[in-house]
């Protein structure tokens, strides 16, 4: 076990990269899914591992191994290497656990807080405007979702403009946007280099909505000119809940040019190359995944052996 247990922890140095450059290559909705998922399945292998490794020194323990009923020294590994690296490995995780849980709750926190300050605002629809003159917008998920504009930014935009603004905060709200990003977050708190996937998930997920307010309005220029001045008008340190997700937000200008040149995709290798870096990074997953699994198979017959002895 103490060779396969590792892969999940190191596998996230070749994943990390190689879904980064797949997701510049993929329409936006393909690459928010794919940045996802590969950060939820690369964080529960590499959380697993960590737990295999913590159980793996606890069993080589006296007092645990007599709660189990088993035989010391237990087949396999040293226990001097196996129980110092089982209490490093049970300490990142409990580390990890704590990061996760302090985010997660910090999320809903920041929902609340927001929530309970726009609910003094009458609602119109799912529209909420605040009497404030500095110009913002954003979505604020929840049941139900709400787009909060101030009045700043009205102000701002034409008509036509405040729709399309409007359609892609919507969008947010429809793909439940905020609970990928939430995914990338626990993802990073459970692995350091999973930090990486958040920042292109994030694009991704920006371009995705203004893809849909394009298609919404029907005019492409209207949503990349409503977007950009938007962005103009916004304040730079604009305080807005953390959870939830702006159409100024992210690389405006790429945006903007993406929505303007739908006909120029970004420079894509081939699609042989294409399809060497997707199996690449699926076979990185994968891997991932089994040495987990082969992992825990050899530790749950390392405890059945030690049992056996035990009987005997």
């Amino acid at each position: 076990m103490i060779v396969a247990v590792w892969i999940p922890l190191l596998m996230p140095l070749l994943a990390v990269p190689a879904a980064r450059r797949l997701a510049a290559w993929l329409p936006p909705r393909a690459a928010a899914w794919l940045l996802a998922g590969c950060a939820a399945a690369l964080a529960v292998c590499a959380t697993a591992a960590l737990g295999l490794l913590a159980a793996a020194g606890a069993l080589r323990l006296p007092a645990v191994a007599a709660l189990g009923h088993l035989v010391l020294p237990m087949p396999g590994t040293d226990p001097d290497v196996t129980v110092p690296v089982g209490c490093a490995a049970g300490a990142l995780l409990a580390g990890c656990a704590l990061v996760a849980g302090r985010r997660a709750l910090a999320h809903r926190a920041d929902l609340r807080t927001a929530r309970r300050a726009v609910a003094a605002h009458a609602p119109a629809g799912d529209l909420c405007v605040l009497p404030d003159a500095a110009p913002d917008a954003f979505a604020l998920p929840g049941r139900p979702g709400r787009i909060v504009v101030t009045a700043g930014m009205l102000r701002a935009l034409a008509p036509a403009e405040r729709e399309a603004l409007f359609a892609h905060e919507r969008a947010h709200l429809a793909g439940r946007h905020h609970l990928f990003l939430l995914t990338a977050t626990l993802a990073a708190a459970c692995h350091p280099l999973l930090r990486g996937l958040r920042a292109p998930l994030a694009y991704a997920l920006e371009r995705w909505a203004d893809e849909c307010a394009a298609a919404k309005v029907g005019d492409r220029a209207l949503t990349a000119r409503a977007i950009g001045r938007a962005a103009l008008a916004s304040r730079p340190g604009a305080h807005r809940p953390g959870a939830a997700l702006a159409a100024t937000a992210g690389p405006v200008p790429r945006r903007v040019a993406a929505l303007l040149s739908p006909g120029r995709p970004p420079a894509r290798p081939r699609r042989a190359g294409r399809r060497l870096v997707g199996a690449a990074l699926l076979c990185c997953v994968a891997f991932s995944a089994a040495a987990a699994l082969d992992a825990a198979a050899d530790l749950h017959q390392s405890v059945e052996a030690a049992q056996a002895q035990k009987r005997w």
